[in-house]
Order: structure tokens, then C-alpha cells, then sequence
């Protein structure tokens, strides 16, 4: 079981930035993907942008491209997430999610095993 805790969601005016970050549990010991998902009111949930470890393949959704940038911290064991140029569309609860490392990331919230409890980002225009 990997329990994952975010970090850094707040309030910023557009344009602004903000970073989140994701700790994990415990250290892992085979390869996975860990991505971050966000969900804003009456929306689906869908994936922002996710890692691969080892591999440090990424992910990122079209509207967040040139904008946002996921990274990882491997003495700390953390997946960044560093948003930028924000946009009040942007404004959701933005959950961490992780899974086993296999191909093409997924882009199934159905298909990560582990979330964590999400974290408010509001983007104010």
C-alpha cells in the first residue's frame, strides 16, 4: 500500500504561479508512473500531466503544455508539479494518483491504484 500526500494548492491571481508537490509513503522499488489529475465542479477528472520512473517519460494534457512541468525528486521522493502562466480554467482540486510502470501512460483515472486527498487550486481572474 502507498499512501500519497500533496502539497502546495493555494490561491493566485491569474497569470500567477504555483508549484504542488506529492510525497510518498515509502520509497518505491520497481518503476511506475505517477501523475496528477485535477477535477473542478460539475467537471470529469482528468490528467494534467504525469512521470515515469526510471525512465522519466512524461505526459502533459494540450492546454497545459508550455505551462505546466512535472518532475521528480528522487532524494526526496517527491513528483513536482510547477504551474505557470495560470488561467482561472485552471481553478480544481488537483490529486496526486500513482501505478505500476507499463507502456503508454494511461489516461483512466480507473486505471492508478493510488490517490492522495487533493489539493485546492484556485486561480483568481
Amino acid at each position: 500500500q502507498v499512501r500519497l500526500v500533496e502539497s502546495g494548492g493555494g490561491l493566485v491571481q491569474a497569470g500567477g504561479s504555483l508549484s504542488l508537490s506529492c510525497a510518498a509513503s515509502r520509497r518505491a522499488f520497481s518503476g511506475y508512473t505517477r501523475a496528477w489529475f485535477r477535477q473542478a465542479p460539475g467537471k470529469e477528472r482528468e490528467i494534467v500531466a504525469a512521470i515515469n520512473w526510471p525512465t522519466s517519460s512524461t505526459y502533459y494534457m494540450d492546454s497545459v503544455k508550455g505551462r505546466f512541468t512535472i518532475s521528480r525528486d528522487n532524494a526526496k521522493g517527491t513528483v513536482n508539479l510547477q504551474m505557470n502562466s495560470l488561467r482561472s480554467d485552471d481553478t480544481a482540486v488537483y490529486y496526486c494518483a500513482q501505478k505500476g510502470l507499463g507502456g503508454t501512460v494511461p489516461i483512466d483515472p480507473g486505471a492508478y491504484d493510488y490517490w492522495g486527498q487533493g489539493t485546492q487550486v484556485t486561480v483568481s481572474s
